[in-house]
Parts: structure tokens; sequence; C-alpha cells
């Protein structure tokens, strides 16, 4: 067993262990795992072991992975901030996009989703932290936001995402999940019936699973330790 394999192996048992803990199925939470920085040969090791959901941040970075791995039919999740002038490769190479946080981009999407393939699944990205640093809509402008968005064609809401600043606190931690979920419920009491919380990382994934996510995005505790020098822009 390589150790990528092992570490997925381990992710799984940790999500379906959390999950127990807080009285759900780990059948209820993915695991897409954050490929970021990290080669094609180790997605394809991933793969082997399982994995079928797999995140980039990057487009210039995602898009040589993504025609390296066509072979394999894997779900492309895009996750990082998205820039106007990249909608256009999202649209046209990836299943989900968890980090649209207004209305243009949202648009672009729509308009740029090419003929002939299924809807672009989306998240709402919520700055749910108010950090300045961080992309996402502030809390207070979600419902609009969504509620406009759910229309658009090609496109379909599935929830929300969030990124909460780090802290090792659980407590703090649960705090802002918790946040988002009351978010995400809001959303189902008008009427727009959300079904996914992307939300949770290598570092706070239970607190994140406890609070009710759907999606943990995994990254390190599968491909190991990141180096952001050589990323391609």
């Amino acid at each position: 067993m390589t150790t990528i394999a092992s570490n997925l192996q381990a992710v799984r048992e940790a999500i379906a262990s959390s999950a127990a803990a807080a009285g759900r199925s780990a059948d209820e939470v993915a695991l897409l795992a954050v490929s970021k920085t990290f080669p094609a040969e180790a997605i394809r090791e991933a793969f082997a072991a399982g994995q079928r959901r797999f995140a980039e941040s990057y487009v210039q970075e995602a898009l040589p992975k993504i025609e390296a791995l066509k072979d394999l039919g894997i779900e492309w999740h895009f996750i990082g901030p998205i820039q106007g002038n990249k909608t256009r490769h999202i649209a046209e190479h990836f299943a989900w996009a968890h980090s649209v946080d207004r209305l243009k981009i949202a648009e672009r999407l729509a308009d740029q989703r090419p003929a002939g393939m299924p809807p672009l699944q989306l998240c709402l990205q919520v700055n749910i932290s108010g950090e300045n640093s961080k992309s996402g809509a502030a809390p207070d402008e979600v419902l609009e936001l969504a509620k406009t968005v759910a229309k658009l064609p090609n496109l379909v809401l599935r929830g929300l995402m969030a990124v909460p600043a780090p802290n090792v606190d659980v407590a703090l931690q649960r705090a802002a999940f918790a946040e988002l979920r009351r978010l995400h419920e809001m959303l189902k009491g008008e009427g727009l019936n959300p079904d996914t919380l992307s939300m949770g990382m290598s570092d706070d994934f239970a607190s994140a699973i406890a609070e009710g996510a759907t999606i943990v995005r995994i990254g390190s505790a599968i491909f190991g330790r990141r180096n952001y020098s050589e990323r391609k822009p």
C-alpha cells in the first residue's frame, strides 16, 4: 500500500469516527481530496486507492493535470478564489465550483458553461469569519445572492462553502461552522433547498462534521505537506 493509499484509509476512518460521534452516517460526508500543488502522479495514486473527487485552487495549475488524467473520469471541483478572466476555464473543465462569492462570477459561469455539459454544481462561499484577506460573501448578503444565482441557467445552486479563520479551539471551530449551518438552514426556509455544506479541512474536519458538513476538503492529511514554491502561477 502506498503512503497516499494508507493516508486515504486513515482519513476515511477518521471521517467515519467523527460522523459516528455526531450521530451521523459516514455516507453523509463526501471526501474531497485537495490536490493543489501536488502532481498528476499523486492524484493517480489516490484514484487507484478509490478516491474519485479532487479539488484544485489554481486554474493554470489544474488544467494540465485535468488533461493528463482525462482517462480516469475524475470529478473535478474548483475551490479557489475565482477571477473573472478564469471563469471560462472553470465552466469548461470542472463539475463543481465551491467559491462563487458574487453575482458577476455566477453569471459568467452560467454564460460560459458549454452546451451539452451537465449544469455546473455551485456553492456560494461565505466569509464566515469576516477576514479582510479571505474571499466570500458577507453573511448578510447570502440570501439575496442565493436567490438570484438559483435562477441562472446552466447552474445548480447546491449550498454553501466557507474557510473559517484557523483556530485550535474546538469550540470556536464549531461556532464558525454552526454559523454556516444556520445560513444553510435559512436558505432552506426560503425554499431554495440546498443540500451541501462544504466545510472542514485537515485540521478541523471533525468539528465541521459535528456541525453538519456534507463535504470535507482534505489535502495535506492525504498527500503530505505542500511546497507552494513549486506551484505554477
